[in-house]
């Protein structure tokens, strides 16, 4: 008899990651895509000159996170992510929090957020065009931060 899924735990699946919100500030966007949610440590390589080992320590440095990369599709009078880039001076930003949750698709609960501190715009980038095409036109903010949280819902 062919499993039917309904005996299946919910460890069995995946969390499937096309449903989520994204937050600047107060404001929400409806995105169709998030990346760069990455946190690392730097390794800091020591060796005392007496050791009697011929090979060196690795211990945890400072730690460091990637830009986040947030694409979103054009809509006429929507120039949101332009405005928000086009408030950038010379370090009078106002640094705002942003809030990346990930949502169950069966309940709309939120199941993991993310959150960037002091985050603001380094770069955007506006559609890419083609005449050969008729793809959706998608511009992307990426945006610099000082901090990732990770949350569960």
């Amino acid at each position: 008899m062919a499993d039917t899924g309904k005996e299946q735990s919910q460890e069995t699946w995946p969390i499937p990651t096309f449903h989520f919100s994204v937050k600047i500030g107060d404001s929400e966007l409806s995105c169709q895509e998030v990346s760069g949610l990455d946190t690392e440590y730097d390794v800091v390589e020591y060796r005392n000159g007496n050791s009697p080992s011929f090979s060196v320590n690795k211990m945890p440095g400072l730690k460091k996170t990637s830009d986040v990369t947030i694409k979103k599709g054009m809509f006429k009078g929507d120039s949101k992510l332009y405005d928000y880039f086009k408030e950038v001076q010379m370090n009078l930003i106002e640094r705002k929090t942003v809030t990346i949750t990930l949502i169950d698709s069966e309940n709309g609960s939120p199941l993991f957020v993310w959150t960037l501190t002091n985050a603001f715009p380094k770069k955007v980038t506006g559609a890419s065009m083609n005449a050969k095409t008729s793809d959706a036109s998608i511009e992307e903010i990426v945006l610099a931060h000082e901090g990732l949280i990770m949350a569960k819902g």
